[in-house]
Protein backbone atom coordinates (compact mmCIF):
# COMPACT_ATOMS: atom_id res chain seq x y z
CA UNK A 1 0.00 0.00 0.00
CA UNK A 2 1.19 3.39 -1.02
CA UNK A 3 0.20 6.52 0.29
CA UNK A 4 -0.79 9.33 -2.43
CA UNK A 5 0.82 12.91 -1.48
CA UNK A 6 -1.75 15.38 -0.55
CA UNK A 7 0.01 17.44 -3.43
CA UNK A 8 2.10 17.03 -6.49
CA UNK A 9 4.60 19.69 -4.60
CA UNK A 10 7.21 19.40 -2.59
CA UNK A 11 6.58 22.36 -0.94
CA UNK A 12 3.18 23.80 -0.80
CA UNK A 13 0.79 25.99 1.60
CA UNK A 14 -2.23 24.35 2.82
CA UNK A 15 -3.81 27.28 4.35
CA UNK A 16 -7.46 27.28 3.78
CA UNK A 17 -8.85 30.09 1.17
CA UNK A 18 -12.02 31.82 2.20
CA UNK A 19 -14.81 33.10 -0.56
CA UNK A 20 -18.18 34.92 0.31
CA UNK A 21 -20.66 34.45 -2.18
CA UNK A 22 -18.65 32.78 -3.98
CA UNK A 23 -15.92 35.30 -5.05
CA UNK A 24 -12.16 34.60 -2.74
CA UNK A 25 -11.87 36.83 -0.31
CA UNK A 26 -8.48 37.72 0.49
CA UNK A 27 -8.40 39.93 3.69
CA UNK A 28 -10.91 37.50 5.17
CA UNK A 29 -8.17 34.45 3.96
CA UNK A 30 -5.17 36.39 5.23
CA UNK A 31 -7.11 37.35 8.74
CA UNK A 32 -8.18 33.98 9.50
CA UNK A 33 -6.10 32.55 12.23
CA UNK A 34 -8.13 29.23 13.21
CA UNK A 35 -10.86 26.92 11.62
CA UNK A 36 -12.93 24.17 12.39
CA UNK A 37 -15.00 22.26 10.17
CA UNK A 38 -16.73 19.29 11.31
CA UNK A 39 -19.65 16.87 9.56
CA UNK A 40 -21.04 13.23 10.53
CA UNK A 41 -23.24 10.90 9.09
CA UNK A 42 -26.93 12.05 8.71
CA UNK A 43 -25.49 15.43 7.62
CA UNK A 44 -25.07 18.63 8.82
CA UNK A 45 -21.74 20.06 8.82
CA UNK A 46 -20.93 23.04 10.58
CA UNK A 47 -18.07 25.67 10.64
CA UNK A 48 -15.86 27.91 12.81
CA UNK A 49 -13.71 30.62 12.02
CA UNK A 50 -11.63 32.56 14.02
CA UNK A 51 -10.73 35.84 12.36
CA UNK A 52 -8.36 38.70 13.66
CA UNK A 53 -10.86 41.86 13.15
CA UNK A 54 -7.84 44.56 13.24
CA UNK A 55 -6.17 46.02 10.69
CA UNK A 56 -3.87 49.16 9.83
CA UNK A 57 -4.48 52.48 7.63
CA UNK A 58 -2.73 53.69 5.64
CA UNK A 59 -1.74 57.03 7.48
CA UNK A 60 -0.76 54.40 10.85
CA UNK A 61 -3.63 53.73 12.11
CA UNK A 62 -6.02 50.43 12.87
CA UNK A 63 -9.48 49.84 12.10
CA UNK A 64 -11.93 46.91 12.64
CA UNK A 65 -11.03 44.97 9.28
CA UNK A 66 -14.50 43.70 9.37
CA UNK A 67 -18.02 45.52 10.65
CA UNK A 68 -21.77 46.23 9.67
CA UNK A 69 -20.83 47.34 6.17
CA UNK A 70 -18.75 44.73 4.98
CA UNK A 71 -19.77 41.60 2.92
CA UNK A 72 -19.08 38.94 5.92
CA UNK A 73 -21.95 39.58 7.28
CA UNK A 74 -25.49 37.69 9.56
CA UNK A 75 -26.76 35.29 6.13
CA UNK A 76 -23.73 36.01 3.82
CA UNK A 77 -22.54 32.71 1.81
CA UNK A 78 -19.06 31.50 3.29
CA UNK A 79 -17.19 28.65 1.51
CA UNK A 80 -14.14 27.23 2.36
CA UNK A 81 -11.36 25.88 0.21
CA UNK A 82 -8.71 23.23 1.40
CA UNK A 83 -5.08 21.18 0.87
CA UNK A 84 -3.25 22.74 -1.78
CA UNK A 85 -3.62 26.15 -2.05
CA UNK A 86 -2.73 26.22 -5.94
CA UNK A 87 -5.77 23.44 -6.50
CA UNK A 88 -8.00 23.87 -3.54
CA UNK A 89 -10.95 21.54 -3.06
CA UNK A 90 -14.37 23.01 -1.36
CA UNK A 91 -14.85 21.61 1.65
CA UNK A 92 -17.70 23.70 3.12
CA UNK A 93 -20.67 26.00 1.33
CA UNK A 94 -23.22 27.38 3.84
CA UNK A 95 -24.49 30.52 5.31
CA UNK A 96 -23.22 32.73 8.56
CA UNK A 97 -25.65 31.92 11.69
CA UNK A 98 -23.58 33.97 14.00
CA UNK A 99 -20.99 35.96 14.77
CA UNK A 100 -18.91 36.77 17.95
CA UNK A 101 -17.24 39.53 19.16
CA UNK A 102 -14.30 38.20 21.56
CA UNK A 103 -12.55 41.71 23.22
CA UNK A 104 -9.02 40.82 25.89
CA UNK A 105 -6.82 43.44 27.01
CA UNK A 106 -3.43 43.42 25.55
CA UNK A 107 -4.85 41.57 21.93
CA UNK A 108 -6.50 42.99 18.92
CA UNK A 109 -10.28 42.08 18.50
CA UNK A 110 -11.19 38.77 17.12
CA UNK A 111 -14.07 37.71 15.27
CA UNK A 112 -15.74 34.58 15.65
CA UNK A 113 -17.80 32.81 12.85
CA UNK A 114 -20.44 30.51 12.86
CA UNK A 115 -22.13 28.07 9.97
CA UNK A 116 -23.79 25.88 9.00
CA UNK A 117 -24.94 24.18 5.69
CA UNK A 118 -27.30 23.94 3.22
CA UNK A 119 -29.50 21.33 5.55
CA UNK A 120 -29.65 24.48 7.90
CA UNK A 121 -33.21 25.09 6.74
CA UNK A 122 -34.13 21.63 7.39
CA UNK A 123 -33.07 21.77 11.13
CA UNK A 124 -34.91 24.67 12.02
CA UNK A 125 -38.33 23.50 10.01
CA UNK A 126 -40.76 22.06 12.47
CA UNK A 127 -43.79 20.50 11.47
CA UNK A 128 -46.58 17.48 11.95
CA UNK A 129 -47.41 15.65 8.82
CA UNK A 130 -48.27 12.85 7.29
CA UNK A 131 -46.60 11.19 3.86
CA UNK A 132 -49.43 8.70 2.29
CA UNK A 133 -48.81 5.96 -0.01
CA UNK A 134 -45.10 7.21 -0.80
CA UNK A 135 -41.89 5.35 -0.96
CA UNK A 136 -38.82 6.53 1.34
CA UNK A 137 -37.31 8.17 -2.33
CA UNK A 138 -40.56 9.95 -2.75
CA UNK A 139 -40.79 11.91 1.24
CA UNK A 140 -36.94 12.70 0.63
CA UNK A 141 -38.02 13.97 -2.98
CA UNK A 142 -41.40 16.09 -1.17
CA UNK A 143 -39.04 17.39 1.75
CA UNK A 144 -35.70 18.20 -0.44
CA UNK A 145 -38.55 20.78 -2.78
CA UNK A 146 -39.96 22.47 0.81
CA UNK A 147 -36.34 23.24 1.29
CA UNK A 148 -35.49 24.62 -1.58
CA UNK A 149 -32.78 21.85 -2.03
CA UNK A 150 -32.15 19.63 -5.36
CA UNK A 151 -32.81 16.03 -4.36
CA UNK A 152 -30.47 13.07 -5.74
CA UNK A 153 -31.61 9.73 -4.53
CA UNK A 154 -30.46 6.20 -5.40
CA UNK A 155 -32.53 3.42 -4.71
CA UNK A 156 -35.10 3.46 -1.79
CA UNK A 157 -37.73 2.65 -4.04
CA UNK A 158 -39.91 0.58 -1.91
CA UNK A 159 -41.84 -0.03 0.73
CA UNK A 160 -44.48 2.56 -0.67
CA UNK A 161 -46.66 3.12 2.47
CA UNK A 162 -47.86 6.25 5.35
CA UNK A 163 -44.95 8.00 7.07
CA UNK A 164 -45.84 10.10 10.35
CA UNK A 165 -43.54 13.17 10.67
CA UNK A 166 -44.37 13.89 14.43
CA UNK A 167 -43.90 17.13 15.76
CA UNK A 168 -39.67 16.59 14.29
CA UNK A 169 -37.49 18.89 12.63
CA UNK A 170 -37.34 17.86 8.56
CA UNK A 171 -33.93 16.86 9.41
CA UNK A 172 -34.53 14.36 12.31
CA UNK A 173 -37.29 13.26 10.23
CA UNK A 174 -34.77 12.42 7.75
CA UNK A 175 -32.39 10.92 9.67
CA UNK A 176 -34.98 8.69 11.20
CA UNK A 177 -36.87 7.55 8.16
CA UNK A 178 -33.42 6.93 6.23
CA UNK A 179 -31.73 4.79 9.42
CA UNK A 180 -34.79 2.48 8.88
CA UNK A 181 -33.25 1.35 5.39
CA UNK A 182 -29.84 1.99 6.46
CA UNK A 183 -29.41 4.93 4.18
CA UNK A 184 -27.43 8.25 4.64
CA UNK A 185 -27.86 11.68 4.03
CA UNK A 186 -25.21 14.68 2.82
CA UNK A 187 -25.79 18.29 1.05
CA UNK A 188 -23.44 19.34 -1.39
CA UNK A 189 -23.87 22.58 -2.54
CA UNK A 190 -27.37 22.93 -2.92
CA UNK A 191 -28.06 19.19 -3.67
CA UNK A 192 -29.32 17.00 -1.00
CA UNK A 193 -27.85 13.47 -1.80
CA UNK A 194 -29.35 10.09 -0.11
CA UNK A 195 -28.57 6.73 -0.62
CA UNK A 196 -28.31 3.27 0.76
CA UNK A 197 -24.87 3.18 3.15
CA UNK A 198 -23.72 -0.08 0.65
CA UNK A 199 -24.11 2.54 -2.62
CA UNK A 200 -21.66 5.46 -1.00
CA UNK A 201 -18.62 5.92 -2.89
CA UNK A 202 -16.54 8.55 -2.67
CA UNK A 203 -13.10 7.58 -2.57
CA UNK A 204 -10.08 5.58 -0.90
CA UNK A 205 -7.28 6.89 1.14
CA UNK A 206 -4.32 4.88 2.62
CA UNK A 207 -3.11 5.91 5.82
CA UNK A 208 0.69 4.49 7.04
CA UNK A 209 0.74 5.27 10.47
CA UNK A 210 3.87 7.75 11.66
CA UNK A 211 3.59 8.67 7.87
CA UNK A 212 0.52 10.77 6.59
CA UNK A 213 -1.78 8.93 9.97
CA UNK A 214 0.02 11.34 13.19
CA UNK A 215 -2.04 9.64 15.34
CA UNK A 216 -4.81 6.43 16.15
CA UNK A 217 -6.75 4.70 18.63
CA UNK A 218 -8.50 1.61 17.35
CA UNK A 219 -11.09 -0.17 19.68
CA UNK A 220 -12.33 -3.52 18.86
CA UNK A 221 -15.90 -3.28 21.08
CA UNK A 222 -18.17 -6.59 21.94
CA UNK A 223 -20.74 -4.60 23.85
CA UNK A 224 -23.39 -3.39 21.23
CA UNK A 225 -22.96 -7.15 19.20
CA UNK A 226 -25.84 -9.17 19.10
CA UNK A 227 -26.09 -12.56 17.00
CA UNK A 228 -29.13 -11.55 15.69
CA UNK A 229 -32.19 -8.85 15.73
CA UNK A 230 -36.22 -9.57 15.02
CA UNK A 231 -38.51 -6.68 14.66
CA UNK A 232 -42.77 -7.30 14.94
CA UNK A 233 -45.80 -5.25 13.77
CA UNK A 234 -49.15 -5.49 13.03
CA UNK A 235 -50.83 -5.21 9.61
CA UNK A 236 -54.13 -3.08 9.90
CA UNK A 237 -55.37 -4.39 6.76
CA UNK A 238 -55.87 -7.89 7.07
CA UNK A 239 -55.38 -8.12 10.80
CA UNK A 240 -52.09 -10.14 11.12
CA UNK A 241 -49.25 -10.19 12.80
CA UNK A 242 -45.62 -9.61 11.17
CA UNK A 243 -42.23 -9.93 12.12
CA UNK A 244 -38.76 -9.95 10.51
CA UNK A 245 -35.41 -11.64 11.98
CA UNK A 246 -31.81 -11.19 10.70
CA UNK A 247 -28.96 -13.06 11.69
CA UNK A 248 -26.46 -12.32 8.71
CA UNK A 249 -24.98 -9.07 7.68
CA UNK A 250 -26.17 -7.92 4.76
CA UNK A 251 -23.86 -5.20 3.97
CA UNK A 252 -20.94 -5.00 6.11
CA UNK A 253 -19.00 -2.29 4.80
CA UNK A 254 -15.19 -2.35 3.49
CA UNK A 255 -12.71 -4.57 5.51
CA UNK A 256 -11.43 -8.01 5.79
CA UNK A 257 -11.05 -10.75 8.54
CA UNK A 258 -13.86 -11.59 11.30
CA UNK A 259 -16.84 -10.38 12.36
CA UNK A 260 -18.11 -9.03 16.30
CA UNK A 261 -21.03 -10.68 15.50
CA UNK A 262 -19.07 -14.51 14.78
CA UNK A 263 -16.68 -13.06 18.09
CA UNK A 264 -19.95 -12.06 19.83
CA UNK A 265 -21.37 -15.70 19.38
CA UNK A 266 -18.18 -17.45 20.15
CA UNK A 267 -17.31 -15.76 23.35
CA UNK A 268 -20.47 -14.69 24.86
CA UNK A 269 -23.24 -17.43 22.92
CA UNK A 270 -26.31 -16.54 20.93
CA UNK A 271 -27.91 -12.74 22.09
CA UNK A 272 -30.83 -11.74 19.74
CA UNK A 273 -32.01 -8.36 20.40
CA UNK A 274 -35.71 -7.34 19.29
CA UNK A 275 -36.32 -4.20 18.38
CA UNK A 276 -39.77 -2.86 20.35
CA UNK A 277 -39.48 1.09 18.60
CA UNK A 278 -39.96 0.32 15.29
CA UNK A 279 -43.64 0.19 13.62
CA UNK A 280 -43.74 -1.99 10.67
CA UNK A 281 -47.01 -2.84 8.73
CA UNK A 282 -45.53 -6.17 6.12
CA UNK A 283 -42.80 -9.09 7.28
CA UNK A 284 -40.75 -7.85 4.48
CA UNK A 285 -40.63 -4.11 6.03
CA UNK A 286 -39.91 -6.06 9.60
CA UNK A 287 -36.90 -7.78 7.70
CA UNK A 288 -35.37 -5.18 6.07
CA UNK A 289 -35.67 -2.84 9.49
CA UNK A 290 -34.00 -6.02 11.13
CA UNK A 291 -31.75 -5.69 8.72
CA UNK A 292 -30.40 -2.50 8.79
CA UNK A 293 -30.21 -2.79 12.14
CA UNK A 294 -27.93 -5.59 12.21
CA UNK A 295 -25.58 -4.13 9.69
CA UNK A 296 -25.51 -0.95 11.52
CA UNK A 297 -24.88 -2.56 14.85
CA UNK A 298 -22.14 -4.90 13.10
CA UNK A 299 -20.47 -2.25 11.49
CA UNK A 300 -19.46 -0.59 15.05
CA UNK A 301 -17.34 -3.21 15.91
CA UNK A 302 -14.26 -2.12 15.18
CA UNK A 303 -14.19 1.83 15.44
CA UNK A 304 -11.16 4.03 14.91
CA UNK A 305 -10.18 7.71 16.22
CA UNK A 306 -7.36 9.44 14.29
CA UNK A 307 -5.59 11.95 13.68
CA UNK A 308 -4.01 12.40 9.90
CA UNK A 309 -2.21 15.01 7.47
CA UNK A 310 -4.48 17.66 6.56
CA UNK A 311 -6.63 16.22 3.52
CA UNK A 312 -9.62 17.67 2.04
CA UNK A 313 -10.56 14.55 0.32
CA UNK A 314 -10.98 12.79 4.05
CA UNK A 315 -14.58 13.35 4.41
CA UNK A 316 -17.82 11.66 5.70
CA UNK A 317 -18.53 8.76 3.27
CA UNK A 318 -14.34 7.91 2.44
CA UNK A 319 -12.90 4.93 2.97
CA UNK A 320 -9.59 4.90 4.69
CA UNK A 321 -6.66 1.77 4.25
CA UNK A 322 -5.25 2.14 7.61
CA UNK A 323 -1.71 0.58 7.91
CA UNK A 324 1.87 -0.27 9.91
CA UNK A 325 -0.55 -0.66 13.26
CA UNK A 326 -0.80 -4.30 13.95
CA UNK A 327 -2.23 -6.94 11.60
CA UNK A 328 -5.46 -7.73 13.99
CA UNK A 329 -6.14 -3.15 13.08
CA UNK A 330 -4.66 -2.90 9.51
CA UNK A 331 -7.67 -2.57 7.40
CA UNK A 332 -10.25 -0.54 5.05
CA UNK A 333 -12.50 1.32 7.56
CA UNK A 334 -15.37 3.80 6.55
CA UNK A 335 -14.93 7.23 7.48
CA UNK A 336 -18.53 8.22 9.61
CA UNK A 337 -16.90 11.54 11.04
CA UNK A 338 -14.58 13.80 9.88
CA UNK A 339 -13.27 17.03 11.22
CA UNK A 340 -10.87 19.40 9.44
CA UNK A 341 -8.69 21.93 11.40
CA UNK A 342 -6.47 25.00 11.01
CA UNK A 343 -4.46 26.82 13.34
CA UNK A 344 -1.02 28.82 13.54
CA UNK A 345 0.53 26.33 15.96
CA UNK A 346 -0.43 22.84 14.32
CA UNK A 347 -1.66 23.98 10.79
CA UNK A 348 -3.94 21.95 8.62
CA UNK A 349 -4.64 18.69 9.74
CA UNK A 350 -8.14 16.25 10.03
CA UNK A 351 -9.53 14.24 12.64
CA UNK A 352 -11.42 11.64 11.27
CA UNK A 353 -13.70 8.74 13.32
CA UNK A 354 -14.02 5.00 10.85
CA UNK A 355 -15.51 1.88 11.22
CA UNK A 356 -15.50 -1.50 10.35
CA UNK A 357 -16.90 -4.81 10.73
CA UNK A 358 -14.05 -6.81 10.99
CA UNK A 359 -11.12 -7.85 12.85
CA UNK A 360 -8.20 -8.88 10.96
CA UNK A 361 -6.90 -12.29 11.89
Amino acid sequence: MTETSVSRSAIFSARPTLRIAGQADERLSTLMTAMKMEEHEGGMSTLELHITNWVATGDGRAELAFNSSSSLKLGAELGVYAGDEATPREIFKGKVSALEMVCNYGAPPELVVLAEDGLTAARRARRSKVYTDMTPADVVNAIAGDLSLTPSVTGLTSPQGTWAQLDETDLGFLRRLLARFDADLQVVGTALQVSPRKDVQRGTIDLTLYSQLARVRITADLADQPTAVSVAGWNAKDGSAVKGEASAVANAGPGQGRTGIAWAGEVFSDRNEHLAAPAVYSSDEARAVAEAALDQRARRFVRAEGVAEGNAQLRVGACVKLAGISPQFDNTYYVVRACHLFDMKQGYRTEFGAECAYLGN
